[in-house]
């Protein structure tokens, strides 16, 4: 009898000889196909059951009416991805019509993600049945038949024995347990042995060690309690001993804790987050001890209460005032914090609930979660970011009161983990020697973020629940937006030595950072810093900064009840051109709205808001708030540049222009330059016009990125493929640079591609004269420049604009050396 199998997906059918894993190569598991996929839809090919889907998502098992047992694995080390990019469509058990949905995948993830997409198609019964013909080498869709295997009759059986039943007991140490590679690899050790062999799973039931499928039916994860039994002592060694090694996948089980907890799957082997400050950092995780003391409800009187909380608020007072006389980011943010514990409405909340016979520390805490809540129903990420600083105020008052745990010091080198992370938690660690942080929840512009850049310690933020799993001591590495959880040795040690290498790079750079950016072949790049702050502007001439390509004024207009007048913009803004000692400053107009709403400024919700009310558009339908910041501006003595965000039309510019001409006019000055932020496709693409308008043009990367990918760099989910060497953002690039050069319009990058080691050559090839970086990256981008050649750049890039993706640049970068 003769058995038909169609094929479960469209694509390239290829020989099971070519696919580049050896369990699949050599038939491992047992014969067939495989397919390089053109769509992300696996099938039934014919009508049976499914046996097992395989935990995450990658691997089906069917056992069709005609008799095949058809394993169908979805790309290569897909495991690893711990679902991610997979969708399953079937359940264990269910009956499914040939062309039923099992499994929809994301092909552009795993395309990133995956060693390959090539997907195995295998019938693992192969005693019982044996492949006659295969169609190979052809495009095939979905349905069409592809394999032909003949019944042979026969099936294989155990050899049965008598004798003693010997066992031993492991916890499963595979990192991301007995999938596919490692059920081969058992299958086939467990075949040279005579006597039966048998994993038990924690349920009790048992499969035979020779049948790889039967094994990926348990679904076993890592850590989980299996037995390995059988007749046969040497081969249940044998077996035993395989799975303990962790066969190149060893993750240490941790031991189990002394009451039972409820867990939430597997830990993943990496966790996606979003990049709060960039960097590269690999060390053990270490956690803070959550403070918060057992407070008890009711008060020992009214009067007693009272002072309780005078007492504490003056302690907090005290440490506060301390912290807001030093420098910087985090004395900015004590400041604020002073303004809350001050704050009337929580007073009055506070002893309204102590006149109730409530304790001091519950009244506080009270008051505080009253007005969290309010804004957690705001709805909106930028206020539940403060809530993280009400939050950390209500816990410096209560542990005034009633005190806290000892914190142990980390080790050296450490990656601070917790769920969420004040800024007080931080500051108090500050010196500490961290290496980085990884928080479950949390935002990249919190008040904790802003001390993390400040004192130059990645960080990555909503990494999920999944992060509280993470036990102290583990090792972890972070890198861009991903969270490497116990990083094999290989990956640690390049990983350490990678990190070195920029360490030595950053202190050579550092001894020449006064030197100008040239490079080999004579081209002058600028070399600018972003600025939030004097301080910042202090540190970045340190750094060898020529000049200020971006000032963010949002610090003047965020946290606070009303707007900033006119005196205060002018002498905020003085202060670091003073900082800047004469050299360049441009500033950008206030970009609010959207992630960065403010209290006195009233938004209804937005469907959409990164697409709604901000940037110039809500500047221009303020018109109060924009002509009070272009007039304290224009009183600011330096060499200035105005550059306006989120332009994407030139009325909207024009307009400025207008009202920008008429308060210099009224100062009895010249207007300065007025240049545009480059951050939408329609503002790339109509550049040529806008020059004609626009003075200068800088590059916000990250906004045009995102709106050309359609990708929001705020959500987890996404941001990990948001790249701005991406071909179709490098081709806005060329647009901009070319409409800018029509009207002799010079054109900068101020967004994080441009303190991009492999985005530099590119930038500079397509004709960016000015490269706006963060204040750390100053000198080593100036080195950087220096060892380009223009032409070089130049040839670069134009390989770059053609190529397939982002991955395909950056290949293209390093094939180059650069």
């Amino acid at each position: 009898m003769s058995v038909t199998i169609a094929s479960p997906l469209a694509g390239w059918a290829t020989p099971l000889s070519e696919v580049p894993d050896p369990v699949f190569a050599e038939k491992m598991l047992g014969d067939g196909i495989a397919i390089d996929p053109v769509e992300g839809r696996l099938v039934a090919p014919g009508a049976g059951v499914v046996v097992s889907v395989h935990p995450a998502g990658h691997a089906v098992t069917l056992q069709l009416d005609a008799g095949p047992l058809l394993l169908m694995h979805i790309g290569l080390e897909t495991v690893g991805l711990a679902g991610v990019g997979f969708a399953p469509k079937a359940t264990d058990g269910q009956r499914v019509a040939a062309g039923d949905p099992l499994i929809e995948f994301d092909l552009d993830v795993l395309a990133r993600k995956a060693k390959s997409l090539i997907t195995p198609i295998i019938v693992t019964n192969g005693d019982a049945f044996a492949l006659e013909t295969s169609v190979v080498e052809s495009a095939v869709a979905a349905g069409d038949p592809v394999m032909t295997w003949r019944a042979t009759g026969t099936t294989a059986v155990d050899a049965a024995a008598d004798a003693p039943i010997t066992t031993r007991a492991l916890d499963l140490p595979l990192a991301h347990g007995l999938h596919a590679r490692p059920a081969a690899r058992i299958a086939k050790l467990a075949a040279d042995y005579p006597g039966p062999i048998e994993i038990v799973a924690p349920s009790g039931k048992a499969v035979s060690a020779r049948s790889a499928v039967a094994m990926l039916a348990l679904a076993l994860p890592h850590g989980a309690a299996i037995t390995v039994r059988g007749s046969d002592p040497d081969g249940v060694a044998a077996v035993a001993d395989l799975l303990a090694s962790g066969m190149g996948e060893l993750r240490a089980v941790a031991a189990a804790p002394e009451a039972a907890t409820e867990t939430v799957g597997e830990l993943p082997t990496t966790l996606t987050g979003v990049v709060a400050v960039a960097g590269v950092a690999i060390g053990p995780a270490f956690r803070v001890i959550d403070p918060a003391a057992e407070v008890s409800e009711q008060g020992q009187g009214i009067d007693t209460e009272r002072a309780v909380l005078v007492a504490a608020k003056h302690k907090v007072r005290t440490d506060l005032d301390r912290e807001a006389a030093g420098k910087g980011d985090a004395a900015e943010i004590a400041g604020a914090h002073l303004a809350l514990l001050d704050d009337p409405e929580l007073a009055a909340a506070a002893a309204a609930a102590i006149g109730e016979g409530k304790s001091a520390g519950f009244a506080w805490r009270q008051a505080i979660g009253r007005f969290a809540d309010q804004l957690r129903s705001a709805g909106n990420a930028r206020f539940a970011e403060r809530i993280d600083d009400l939050e950390d105020l209500g816990r410096r008052v209560v542990m005034a009161i009633h005190g806290g745990p000892e914190q142990a010091p980390p080790p050296p080198g450490a990656i601070l983990v917790a769920d969420d992370l004040y800024p007080s938690q931080l500051i108090a660690l500050a010196d500490a020697g961290l290496a980085g942080i990884a928080t479950a929840r949390g935002g990249a512009t919190s008040h904790a973020a802003i001390i993390a850049a400040g004192l130059g310690i990645p960080m990555l933020v909503s990494l999920g629940a999944a992060l509280g799993r993470v036990e102290p001591g583990v090792e972890l590495a972070i890198e861009r937006s991903m969270l490497s959880i116990a990083p094999d040795a290989s990956a640690a040690t390049t990983l350490r030595d990678r990190i070195a290498t920029r360490q030595a790079r950053r202190q050579a750079a550092l001894a020449t950072a006064s030197h100008p950016a040239v490079t080999t072949d004579g081209v002058r790049i600028e070399v600018f810093v972003n600025l939030g702050s004097a301080t910042d502007a202090r540190r970045a001439v340190e750094e060898g900064a020529e000049g200020c390509g971006l000032l963010r004024t949002e610090f003047l207009f965020l946290d606070r009840a009303t707007p900033p007048d006119e005196e205060e913009q002018r002498a905020a803004y003085q202060a670091i051109a003073d900082a800047l000692d004469g050299r360049p400053l441009i500033v950008r107009t206030l970009d609010i709205g959207a992630d960065k709403p403010a209290p006195y400024l009233p938004q209804a919700a937005e469907e959409n808001p990164a697409l709604g009310l901000r940037g110039i558009r809500l500047q221009l339908a303020r018109r109060d708030l924009l002509d009070t910041q272009l007039r304290a501006l224009l009183r600011v003595k330096a060499p200035l540049k105005l550059m306006l965000p989120m332009v994407a039309d030139r009325a909207e510019l024009a307009e400025t222009r207008r009202a920008l001409a008429k308060h210099a006019a009224d100062l009895g000055m010249a207007a300065p330059q007025l240049g545009i932020m480059v951050e939408t496709p329609a503002a790339a693409l109509t550049a040529a016009s806008l020059a004609a308008e626009a003075d200068f043009f800088s590059i916000g990367s990250n906004d045009l990125a995102q709106y050309t990918l359609a990708r929001d760099r705020t959500n987890p989910a996404v941001a990990a493929g948001l790249d701005g060497l991406h071909p179709a953002v490098l081709r806005l690039i060329d647009e901009t640079v070319r409409g800018g050069n029509a009207h002799k319009r010079w054109t900068g990058v101020c967004g994080e591609l441009a303190a991009d080691p492999q985005a530099a050559p590119l930038l500079i090839g397509l004709g960016v004269t000015e490269l706006s970086v963060p204040g750390a990256a100053v000198a080593e981008t100036k080195a950087l420049v220096r060892t380009l050649n223009l032409a070089q750049c130049q040839a670069l890039a134009a390989r770059a604009l053609i190529a397939a993706d982002a991955h395909a640049v950056r290949a293209l970068v390093s094939e180059q050396g650069q």
